[in-house]
Protein backbone atom coordinates (compact mmCIF):
# COMPACT_ATOMS: atom_id res chain seq x y z
CA UNK A 1 0.00 0.00 0.00
CA UNK A 2 1.50 3.33 -0.65
CA UNK A 3 1.60 6.47 1.85
CA UNK A 4 -1.29 8.36 0.24
CA UNK A 5 -3.89 5.32 0.83
CA UNK A 6 -2.34 4.94 4.50
CA UNK A 7 -3.23 8.38 4.81
CA UNK A 8 -6.79 8.27 3.74
CA UNK A 9 -7.31 5.58 5.93
CA UNK A 10 -5.47 6.89 9.18
CA UNK A 11 -7.97 9.98 9.20
CA UNK A 12 -11.21 8.40 8.96
CA UNK A 13 -10.13 5.91 11.35
CA UNK A 14 -8.71 8.47 14.17
CA UNK A 15 -12.26 10.32 13.72
CA UNK A 16 -14.02 7.31 14.28
CA UNK A 17 -12.15 6.99 17.57
CA UNK A 18 -12.40 10.19 18.75
CA UNK A 19 -16.12 9.77 18.37
CA UNK A 20 -16.40 6.68 20.01
CA UNK A 21 -14.91 8.49 22.94
CA UNK A 22 -17.04 11.30 22.65
CA UNK A 23 -19.88 8.96 22.43
CA UNK A 24 -18.61 7.15 25.80
CA UNK A 25 -17.83 10.78 27.34
CA UNK A 26 -21.71 11.35 26.69
CA UNK A 27 -23.09 8.11 28.06
CA UNK A 28 -21.21 8.97 31.50
CA UNK A 29 -22.46 12.19 31.81
CA UNK A 30 -26.08 11.35 30.90
CA UNK A 31 -26.05 9.05 33.52
CA UNK A 32 -24.17 11.17 36.21
CA UNK A 33 -27.12 13.84 35.06
CA UNK A 34 -29.59 11.29 35.46
CA UNK A 35 -28.70 10.40 39.31
CA UNK A 36 -28.34 14.16 40.05
CA UNK A 37 -32.16 14.53 38.75
CA UNK A 38 -33.45 11.66 40.61
CA UNK A 39 -31.69 13.09 43.87
CA UNK A 40 -33.36 16.22 42.98
CA UNK A 41 -36.63 14.62 42.44
CA UNK A 42 -36.25 12.72 45.74
CA UNK A 43 -35.56 16.52 47.59
CA UNK A 44 -38.75 17.93 45.56
CA UNK A 45 -41.14 15.15 46.91
CA UNK A 46 -39.82 15.55 50.28
CA UNK A 47 -40.22 19.52 50.57
CA UNK A 48 -43.74 19.29 49.53
CA UNK A 49 -44.52 16.51 51.92
CA UNK A 50 -43.11 18.94 54.14
CA UNK A 51 -45.47 22.16 53.18
CA UNK A 52 -48.43 19.46 53.46
CA UNK A 53 -47.33 18.61 56.81
CA UNK A 54 -47.04 22.26 57.92
CA UNK A 55 -50.27 23.13 57.19
CA UNK A 56 -51.12 20.63 58.77
CA UNK A 57 -49.16 21.28 62.19
CA UNK A 58 -50.62 24.74 61.77
CA UNK A 59 -54.27 23.34 62.06
CA UNK A 60 -53.37 21.27 64.73
CA UNK A 61 -51.79 23.60 66.95
CA UNK A 62 -54.97 26.30 66.02
CA UNK A 63 -57.37 23.78 67.69
CA UNK A 64 -55.63 23.04 70.43
CA UNK A 65 -54.55 26.30 71.39
CA UNK A 66 -58.22 27.13 71.00
CA UNK A 67 -59.07 24.15 73.05
CA UNK A 68 -57.02 24.93 75.83
CA UNK A 69 -58.56 28.96 76.07
CA UNK A 70 -61.79 27.93 75.67
CA UNK A 71 -61.64 24.61 78.97
CA UNK A 72 -58.88 26.57 80.41
CA UNK A 73 -57.25 22.96 80.39
CA UNK A 74 -54.03 23.97 82.50
CA UNK A 75 -51.88 20.78 81.07
CA UNK A 76 -53.08 21.71 77.53
CA UNK A 77 -51.58 24.92 78.23
CA UNK A 78 -48.35 23.83 79.87
CA UNK A 79 -48.46 21.09 76.72
CA UNK A 80 -48.67 24.04 74.60
CA UNK A 81 -46.19 26.60 76.56
CA UNK A 82 -43.43 23.51 76.39
CA UNK A 83 -43.24 23.98 72.96
CA UNK A 84 -43.02 27.88 72.50
CA UNK A 85 -46.73 28.56 72.11
CA UNK A 86 -47.58 31.08 75.17
CA UNK A 87 -50.81 32.55 76.04
CA UNK A 88 -52.14 35.65 78.35
CA UNK A 89 -52.01 34.07 82.27
CA UNK A 90 -55.90 34.76 81.85
CA UNK A 91 -58.55 35.57 79.12
CA UNK A 92 -60.97 37.90 79.96
CA UNK A 93 -64.39 36.34 79.63
CA UNK A 94 -66.30 37.27 76.44
CA UNK A 95 -68.95 39.48 77.79
CA UNK A 96 -67.03 41.67 79.50
CA UNK A 97 -65.26 43.71 76.52
CA UNK A 98 -64.61 47.41 77.85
Amino acid sequence: MSTSVLKKIRVPTVLAILMLILVLVNILLSLGNQSLRMGVNERQQIMAQGMQLEALNREILTTLATVALRTNDEKLRSLLASHGISFPPHPAPAGSAK
